[in-house]
């Protein structure tokens, strides 16, 4: 098994300290280790870095081999262009053979998965990729990790299982991809005992992925056969292909529309998951001190509490407050209750639309 980890995003939702030049996967937001790092040191020794291929963008890929020396220099990929993930899977899974085609006689096992995700039980993690892979050199299905849902969340898509396959270990048919539901629904999800989180963690063939991925989005397949032709061999020629493939994510172009084939079935993960997709969901995984904060750096508090306050540079000092999340960097701070840290993104968004480029 070789493994594919999606590094090209932005982080905006952990401004300021996630930027353009230093997003949240090169961050350590829970240790010594970036997120980054951590994703590949839970991988060993069921995938060693000799197989581990890494898809940015050539404004992060300096810091991604910095941060990787273990990982072969030349399997980090600089994508052309955002394209979401669809057009990166499909374009990676090329540029690990080579620019060939994968699979022939023996198709190759890929597991792709994020590289700002927290586990807190990494050998779980290990088991159920293991197991997701033996599943799907046995039926050549495509496998997803299910995470075991822990309280009715709505910021979550759901994955609906179906019947257990036979003498495939514990996995079970998917029957539908759920979108993230609301409050009673969520509800319903958490008890049903049938619904897992969706991750978006995947194993499969690569072969029979790029076949479904050519069924379903042949636009996108197209696209991909003309980055390997000759004129592509011009940069600036295959960055204008790329640019115009589909942007479009892997679950919409692919993933969902496999339960009525019978080709998509589920691994229950139970290892600790977060995605980490907001200060809020940081705080929730972070021990707080004897005060009832949860603190980085140079921190002051005087009569609060339950307060995450992140000191990246310089002191914060909070005096009868409770329930914020306090951001300092060296040019930008940032105070937001914690219920809506996701409205972070939106800050971001007017940055851009202001032109504020030095705090992006």
């Amino acid at each position: 098994m070789r493994a594919l980890i999606l590094a090209g995003g932005s982080g905006t939702r952990f401004w300021p300290l996630s930027r353009r030049d230093r997003p949240k996967q090169l961050l350590a937001l829970d240790g010594e280790r970036s997120l980054l790092q951590s994703t590949v040191d839970r991988l060993h020794p069921l995938i060693p870095a000799s197989d581990i291929w890494v898809c940015t963008t050539e404004r992060l890929a300096d810091g991604v081999r910095a941060q990787l020396p273990e990982v072969p220099a030349e399997q980090v990929l600089c994508e052309p262009e955002g394209r979401n993930t669809a057009p990166a899977i499909g374009w990676s899974l090329q540029q690990m053979a080579g620019g060939g085609d994968l699979g022939g006689e023996r198709d190759d096992i890929v597991a792709v998965l994020p590289a700002d995700h927290r586990f807190a039980n990494a050998g779980a993690f290990r088991d159920a990729l293991a197991a997701a892979a033996e599943v799907s050199r046995q039926t050549d299905h495509v496998m997803t990790l299910g995470v075991q849902p822990r309280w009715a969340e709505t910021g979550y898509g759901y994955l609906e299982l179906g019947e257990p396959m036979s003498d495939a270990g514990g996995a079970l048919e998917l029957a539908q991809f759920r979108e993230k539901p609301d409050a009673a629904t969520a509800e319903t999800y958490l008890n049903s005992g049938r619904h897992l989180w969706n991750a978006g963690i995947f194993v499969f063939g690569a072969s029979t992925l790029l076949a479904f991925l050519r069924r379903f989005e042949p636009e996108i397949a197209r696209g991909l056969d003309a980055l390997r032709s000759p004129e592509a061999a011009e940069p600036s020629r295959a960055a204008e292909i790329y640019a115009g493939l589909p942007s479009i994510s892997i679950d919409y172009a692919v993933m969902e529309r496999l339960p009525e084939h019978r080709a998509i079935s589920a691994v229950r993960l139970d290892a600790g998951w977060s995605d980490l997709g907001s200060w809020q969901a940081l705080s929730e995984e972070l021990p707080a001190g004897d005060d009832g904060n949860q603190v980085h750096g140079d921190v002051l508090t005087v009569d609060s509490d339950g307060n995450l306050l992140w000191a990246d540079e310089g002191t914060i000092a909070v005096a009868g407050v409770s329930g914020l999340v306090v951001v300092r960097t060296g040019d930008a701070v940032l105070v937001v209750p914690k219920e809506r840290s996701q409205d972070v993104k939106k800050i971001v968004e007017e940055l851009k639309n202001r032109r504020r480029d030095d705090r992006l």
